[in-house]
């Protein structure tokens, strides 16, 4: 179907955004165009907005809109524990739980000697000079639970050994509420590695 010269730019717009498959981006390009221009100038205004006023934290490279960000800034956690993940999303994630007291460092991406991402292209270096420059005792690896993940958890890891720094890898297995018979093989092996005494 050809869409008109505007309605075609949006919707190729939408199409760009990650998980943004042809059917979803023209439901939203529809959407947007339902909408009241006041409605639509507040969406557009805070796009830019998020674009001007979020940056990356010098110290953990997390999405923040100061520097350094609110949890690298708060004397009330434990800056000895570091907690090391791929994306900004993962932060977000661990902070839901509210359990997690120490600080963060995120990658921004995991090892993927396929897709050409090699050490240089994560935020490893800058991970290293801030283990050397602070009192760090701990170092949690929570990448992902896929091979990308593991590698890079791994390497960091190996990296780390001279220093004598505590390094842990988060748990992996089942999720509480899930069923044994949907859980795959890998899942289940790391389940039953990880199991503890009750």
């Amino acid at each position: 179907m050809q869409y008109i010269a505007p309605l075609a730019n949006l919707i190729e717009h939408f199409r760009a955004l990650p998980g943004i498959g042809q059917k979803t981006a023209v439901r939203l390009a529809y959407h947007v165009l339902d909408m009241d221009a006041a409605a639509a100038k507040s969406l557009a205004g805070a796009i830019l907005e998020a674009k001007e006023k979020i940056g990356y934290c010098s110290t953990c490279f997390n999405l923040s809109d100061r520097n350094p960000c609110a949890i690298c800034d708060d004397e009330k956690r434990d800056h000895s524990v570091i907690c090391v993940v791929e994306q900004p999303q993962d932060v977000a994630a661990m902070e839901r739980m509210h359990e997690y007291k120490g600080v963060y460092h995120v990658l921004h991406g995991a090892l993927s000697p396929l897709e050409g991402v090699g050490p240089d292209d994560l935020r490893i270096k800058e991970l290293l000079t801030r283990l050397y420059d602070t009192n760090v005792k701990e170092i949690i690896m929570a990448t992902n639970p896929n091979v990308e993940g593991e590698a890079t958890a791994m390497y960091i890891a190996k990296l780390l050994k001279p220093s004598g720094i505590k390094v842990t890898r988060i748990a992996h297995g089942l999720p509480i509420g899930g069923d044994l018979e949907y859980a795959d093989e890998v899942t289940l092996a790391k389940a039953m590695e990880n199991r503890r005494e009750i």
